[in-house]
């Protein structure tokens, strides 16, 4: 992966983490279209700098984050994450098999943008206005939602936003629920990647932090990072203003367009290929 491939792909992680339309999805197809999604350098970096999007979240809502006397808070958010952790852990050899699999992550990415055209009318009864009235309970059942986004492409912030929906919550009070969610999921995601999970990185079996140390890879890991926080903030400011005004409808017709054109290419690209062995992707 050269400095541009990496820019861009921290671009894309910045400006997608937040909105319903599946940062991994569009990252996956881009290293894909470059040819580098093989390179598991590659795909720690597309986990790791996860980590500049939680800060995004962080300084926007520091307030928040640092009100040490709302102390619930953080109860509900460790709570919530722990099926994720559980489950992450659990699947972890599956989701890597698909995370190579182009063609079932756009077939997800259409399928939910089918179920967002609807979710402003299958759930309608809004009585949770404010994070302060979500209980422990709502929490760790919107925790289980999010773990949906598993299989990738269908969106961690688009499972938890439905969630959170489906427990009464208003779609803005869903949406930033979401975003307080996104910090310790993520963060237990990247902290794995770097310091537990191994790689097979040229022949060698190594970990993420060793991977980083070795040629240019640590610049575009720190860049990276810088540049996904920078776009996280003006997406997130992005996203709320347009869901209170439109809510879901926009983004699931832009995830059913970008799912199809992308079966479309790379259908063009394997034109032989039997449809069965197309779906699952399997040369």
């Amino acid at each position: 992966m050269d400095l541009i491939q990496a820019i861009i792909i921290a671009i894309i992680e910045g400006l997608t983490e937040y909105l319903p339309v599946s940062s991994t999805a569009h990252m996956i197809f881009t290293s894909s279209i470059f040819g580098i999604q093989e390179d598991e350098f590659v795909k720690m970096f597309q986990v790791s700098i996860q980590f500049g999007a939680i800060l995004a979240v962080v300084f926007l809502y520091w307030k928040k984050f640092f009100d040490f006397k709302n102390f619930n808070f953080y109860i509900k958010l460790a709570f919530a994450v722990l099926p994720a952790l559980v489950l992450g852990k659990l699947f972890d050899d599956k989701i890597d098999e698909i995370l190579g699999n182009p063609i079932p992550i756009a077939i997800v990415l259409v399928l939910g943008g089918v179920v967002l055209l609807f979710i402003d009318k299958i759930f309608k009864n809004h009585t949770i206005h404010d994070e302060k009235e979500i209980t422990i309970k709502k929490a760790v059942i919107i925790g289980f939602w999010q773990c949906l986004a598993m299989m990738p492409g269908t969106s961690r912030s688009a499972a938890s936003i439905i969630g959170g929906m489906q427990q009464k919550l208003t779609r803005e009070a869903a949406a930033e629920f979401s975003f307080f969610l996104a910090v310790p999921t993520m963060l237990a995601v990247t902290v794995y990647s770097i310091f537990l999970k191994k790689f097979n990185y040229l022949g060698v079996e190594q970990k993420g932090y060793e991977m980083l140390m070795q040629g240019d890879n640590l610049k575009l890991f720190l860049l990276g990072n810088v540049i996904a926080f920078i776009v996280a903030v003006i997406a997130i400011k992005f996203f709320i203003g347009v869901i209170k005004k439109y809510g879901f409808k926009p983004w699931g017709w832009y995830r059913i367009i970008a799912g199809i054109a992308l079966l479309v290419y790379f259908r063009c690209k394997y034109p032989d290929m039997p449809i069965i062995n197309f779906i699952f992707f399997k040369q």
